[in-house]
């Protein structure tokens, strides 16, 4: 089955209101199974909206719609579809009672032209808003093509598509469909190079939607059985992870934290964190997971060089020799932190995150990251170069998943890539990266 999303408003052209309704809907249809040719946004104009719809009508199966449904004179959504879909439209006393009814819960009382809204199709049949007062429609026509509208209003549109309209179109689909997401470490075309292949199967499908510094690869299976779906899905899950490697660190979470968090928990092991350039962002996404106070109990934000000289006990000489940014102050650092307080493994990030400050050899971009195991003494140093990625958050939300993944490798007793082999005693003079 093949789709298209409209969405209805002229506030959306103009940029005053965010279009989330379409990011939605285009998970949720790549979920069943439904491949989403074109999205559009259109103004509330009749005849543009009547040329649309029927461009849309002719080379698609499925027609999404949010918004229009309102009870103005330029809500005219449903009539222009009804339309196009040789459909007519009713007046539902019904539905006008329920209108009636959710007014009076809050102490208004509907207008004349609310009654627009108790609209119904002839031929089609209407959808239920039990969030809001504006009803969706369900249109077909003679070729087995179909519009489903519904309102613009992003609490109602989720609300009536999970409730009436997804579990109609998983009838229509006559299988079962699962998805999983795996989250995968580094660039989308790096990471599409190397799993090309997997990309051309129709069923499994596979997509790849790139985050900062990490890509989602979504497996979608289509089967008889919930069962063979799942194991077509888990079968080509492990065919990605098997050319990925430890670059794919989890499936079906939100982010790195919480496989982190997860981990942590695992191994019986405690973290903890020194922050200069990030500014606490490691320690806020691992205090952002659930239960995550089992494992995390320490964050160090020392950005002054005072801090990190009370707090974790860096020598003052260390930054006259060799800069507050630099290797040898960030495996100080670390394993202050861990010492401080008491934490199995700990992180220190030191950088220059900008938009000035750069230094000799050190343009914007340049982090320190260090990886302490306060168990062995040992751990990992890299620099990293984020230069290139221009803006100061940006940089700063790189070098914080770069520091998570820095503690899920070592958790797993993984080597880091890139990443020198450092002790709490190796002299600085071998570190100056």
């Amino acid at each position: 089955m093949t789709a298209e999303i409209i969405c209805v408003g002229t506030e959306l052209l103009l940029g005053d209101i965010l279009n989330t309704n379409a990011q939605f809907l285009s998970r949720e249809l790549a979920e069943l199974g439904i491949s989403v040719l074109h999205q559009h946004v259109i103004g509330d104009n009749p005849q543009r909206l009547r040329e649309l719809v029927a461009q849309a009508a002719a080379r698609s199966d499925l027609l999404v719609f949010s918004g229009g449904l309102g009870p103005t004179e330029d809500d005219l959504t449903k009539e222009t579809v009804a339309q196009a879909f040789g459909d007519t439209l009713a007046f539902d006393a019904a539905e006008w009672d329920k209108i009636v009814a959710f007014f009076a819960r809050t102490n208004r009382t509907p207008t004349e032209n609310n009654r627009k809204q108790a609209m119904v199709p002839v031929r089609g049949h209407k959808i239920p808003n039990d969030h809001g007062t504006a009803p969706g429609a369900w249109f077909e026509d003679g070729r087995g093509h179909c519009a489903v509208l519904m309102p613009g209003v992003p609490r109602e549109m989720k609300a009536m598509w999970a409730e009436q309209i997804r579990p109609a179109l998983e009838q229509r689909q006559n299988c079962t469909i699962h998805s999983h997401t795996l989250r995968v470490l580094g660039g989308e075309s790096s990471i599409a190079s190397k799993v090309a292949p997997l990309f051309a199967s129709a069923n499994p499908t596979a997509a790849i939607y790139c985050k900062t510094g990490e890509c989602e690869i979504r497996v979608t299976a289509r089967a008889a059985t919930a069962a063979q779906a799942e194991t077509a899905c888990t079968e080509r899950l492990a065919e990605f992870r098997a050319i990925l490697g430890d670059a794919a660190y989890d499936v079906d979470v939100p982010g790195l934290e919480y496989t982190v968090v997860r981990l942590l928990r695992e191994k019986g092991l405690h973290a903890a964190t020194a922050e200069s350039c990030t500014g606490g962002l490691v320690a806020q996404r691992l205090t952002g997971v659930p239960g995550a106070s089992e494992v995390f109990g320490y964050g160090f934000v020392t950005y002054a060089e005072t801090a990190k000289q009370k707090l974790l006990g860096v020598d003052p000489a260390l930054i006259r020799r060799w800069n507050v940014v630099s290797g040898p102050v960030a495996v100080a650092m670390a394993f202050g932190a861990a010492a401080a307080s008491g934490a199995e493994l700990a992180v220190g990030i030191t950088g220059i995150a900008g938009p000035g400050g750069a230094l000799p050899g050190k343009p914007v971009g340049t982090v320190y990251l260090t990886g302490a195991d306060a168990r062995t003494g040992t751990g990992w140093l890299q620099r990293l170069a984020l230069s290139g990625y221009g803006e100061r958050a940006v940089i700063r939300a790189r070098a914080a998943l770069y520091a998570l993944d820095m503690l899920r490798r070592m958790a797993l007793a993984l080597p880091v890539p890139g990443a020198l082999p450092v002790t709490s005693a190796t002299p600085a003079e071998t570190i100056d990266l």
